[in-house]
């Protein structure tokens, strides 16, 4: 089977000069896990390696770079979920590791628990032996002064952005990121990752860790990876919304071209009608088909085409 891989850096308003810097963190994310989907490994490999990688980009709101909370501090949330077997992992408010999608991966494959959150869960890191590390390394100045900024005037946009030149991969954070996956094995695996929202009251956890909303997986369906305002998104199980509509379109016409892209958007359409959030998610069918839908204004997003080629777009 022909392997297939999506990722995306987050969605909301990004201004012009954010672009160049989300498509390059979106096109290096593609560059560390195609190779490893090309070579016959697998799906839960490449998710987080292309995680990692948007993790460890300072312009992507996940990881180094992350918004931080209220009292000044970043609060990080991740999950991975295996579409063959339905097992996941997930971390919320952790403030000491460096990459909360590798936590994940440990405790999906290593803990009798679905979630871990807090001190528990970077005890259980360091029970499995990753190193913590000092929560400043993950304070970027452009975030620091932009919570200042917030702290006193509510939170704005235009705060994330810090002086200099325009378009440089440290003038801007963006969102949340995620992967989906499908390997030579036709393992489906999702991932989500990230840093929440600017100045959110501390102990606050989104849709990104949580199962079906941030992200899903089932080989009977696809893999979803979802991005965008989480208190709306939570109230429609954004992600298993996506996965029953790739099911039902499966079972009523089969696997028709464009269905990937009809379920994340008729998706998009719940989001804003039943709630009035707005988002956007990346997708893979059980055939390795990619889909994806915003009802923000952009959308980061990257994926391997059948050709081989990098295509990624803001």
């Amino acid at each position: 089977m022909k392997p297939s891989i999506i990722v995306h850096g987050g969605a909301w308003s990004i201004p012009d000069a954010a672009v160049a810097a989300c498509r390059a963190g979106c096109q290096a994310a593609l560059a560390v896990a195609w190779p490893i989907l090309e070579r016959g490994g697998s799906s839960l490999d490449a998710v987080e390696a292309a995680i990692v990688s948007l993790e460890e980009h300072p312009e992507f709101d996940a990881g180094i770079g992350s918004h931080l909370n209220a009292a000044g501090r970043v609060a990080l949330d991740a999950i991975l979920m295996e579409g063959q077997t339905l097992k996941a992992g997930a971390v919320a408010v952790v403030e000491r590791i460096r990459n909360p999608i590798r936590l994940a991966r440990k405790i999906l494959q290593s803990s009798e628990h679905l979630m871990l959150v807090g001190a528990g869960a970077e005890k259980f890191a360091v029970e499995q032996g990753m190193a913590l590390c000092d929560p400043e390394e993950l304070i970027t100045a452009r975030e620091r002064r932009a919570w200042q900024q917030c702290s006193v005037h509510g939170h704005r946009d235009e705060f994330h952005f810090s002086p200099g030149t325009p378009g440089s991969p440290s003038s801007v954070a963006t969102g949340t990121v995620g992967a989906v996956a499908m390997d030579s094995q036709g393992r489906i695996v999702a991932g989500t990752s990230t840093g929440g929202t600017c100045c959110k009251r501390p102990g606050r956890v989104g849709d990104s860790p949580l199962i079906g909303c941030g992200c899903y997986a089932d080989e009977q369906a696809g893999g979803i990876s979802c991005t965008g305002w989480g208190e709306a998104i939570m109230k429609v199980v954004l992600a298993k919304t996506a996965a029953d509509l790739l099911r039902a379109g499966y079972e009523s016409t089969g696997e028709p071209e464009g269905a990937a892209f009809r379920a994340a958007q008729k998706s998009i359409e719940i989001l804003a009608v039943r709630t009035q959030g707005t988002g956007g998610l990346i997708l893979l069918d059980r055939a390795g088909r990619v889909g994806f839908a915003h009802s923000t204004p952009r959308m980061a997003y990257g994926y391997v085409a059948p050709d081989g080629s990098f295509i990624t777009s803001v």
